[in-house]
């Protein structure tokens, strides 16, 4: 019988890592994990694929699932929506997929409300410095962005006390060790192996 996959909340500021340790994570495209695919009302970018990168929607039909409480968690950031679908987890979840939510500590609360077990991961910088290294090094923002990027950032960790579980991104490697750590404790805890190794218990608990 196949365990009812895991929620995993994953968090950070700007610059801390955390799509490049998902990514990582997940470049094997493993079956039973997967990240949520949000609804957006803005633009496709070039490359990006519906269904694949998000699920693009038009203003109207974003606001007729808000009316019909289907996501977790909604916002409009910069004029556009973004929403993550209560369905589509709903249906990941239960076929033992565990699902991960990239999204900020505001939309975090969203999701606890409604889904406490959903399982939060802080993802920090060694350092403030370290983190305007990499903020500057990416090479895609001004120094007034990065300024505001870095004085947001103090806002976002203060946030860090509403997780499960903070893993500091210093060491690349050893950070995607942690993370794969925690997904793996989660996978056996005593309601995931009961429900998976079910027939294998009652079989040795028979007389």
């Amino acid at each position: 019988m196949t365990a009812r996959g895991n929620l995993f909340i994953i968090s950070a500021p700007s610059g801390a890592g955390k799509s490049s340790l998902l990514s990582a994570i997940l470049q094997d495209k493993p079956a039973d994990m997967k990240v949520s695919v949000s609804h957006t009302t803005r633009q496709p970018r070039v490359g990006e694929v519906d269904g694949e990168h998000y699920h693009f929607v038009n203003v109207d039909e974003f606001k007729a699932l808000i009316d019909k409480q289907a996501f977790f968690e909604w916002a409009e950031v910069f004029g556009n929506y973004y929403g993550t679908s209560k369905a589509a987890i709903e249906v990941m979840l239960e076929k033992g997929i565990d699902v991960f939510l990239d999204i900020d500590w505001q939309g975090a609360q969203q999701v606890k409300e409604m889904m406490p077990e959903a399982i939060g991961v802080f993802i920090l910088p060694p350092s403030k410095a370290e983190l305007e290294r990499r903020l500057t090094g990416r090479g895609q923002d001004s120094a007034e962005v990065i300024a505001g990027r870095m004085a947001q950032a103090t806002s976002e960790i203060s946030h860090y006390g509403e997780y499960d579980f903070i893993i500091v991104n210093d060491d690349f490697e050893q950070a995607q060790v942690d993370l794969k750590a925690i997904i793996r404790s989660q996978r056996l805890t005593r309601a995931s192996q009961i429900h998976a190794q079910n027939d294998m218990l009652n079989d040795l608990l028979a007389d």
